[in-house]
């Protein structure tokens, strides 16, 4: 199973791929949204998480991109901040607020490479 990582934070991006990568999965990262919209047509990961805030292009215009091309890749959103009020967000499958403690990311993306 292949993992987009979407994260202009270097330090999530090394922590979520060496987390992932421990639980078998094949990671590939990017550090924006441009980038992370190639790698999405390169790659064509299994599941996506992808961070909200980023400098070039926000966490919900490359989610819509990646549903307009791919309407059931799972897509989890990460930020630091709370978002589950902003509806936008609930085009996504998943919401995780970004934390040292992966447990909550590992178990949803478990949950949703299940379906």
């Amino acid at each position: 199973m292949k993992i987009l990582i979407v994260d202009d934070d270097p330090s999530i991006r090394m922590l979520y791929k060496e987390e992932l990568e421990e639980e078998g999965y094949d990671v590939v990262t990017a550090s924006s949204g441009e980038e992370a919209l190639k790698l999405f047509e390169q790659e064509d990961p299994d599941l996506v998480t992808l961070d909200i805030l980023m400098p070039d292009m926000d966490g919900i215009q490359v989610l819509r991109k990646m549903k307009e091309k791919k309407p059931r890749l799972p897509i989890i959103m990460s930020t630091a901040y709370d978002y589950r009020d902003d509806f936008a967000v609930w085009a996504s499958e998943a919401y995780v607020v970004k934390s040292s403690d992966t447990t909550e990311l590992k178990e949803t993306i478990k949950r949703l490479l299940k379906k």
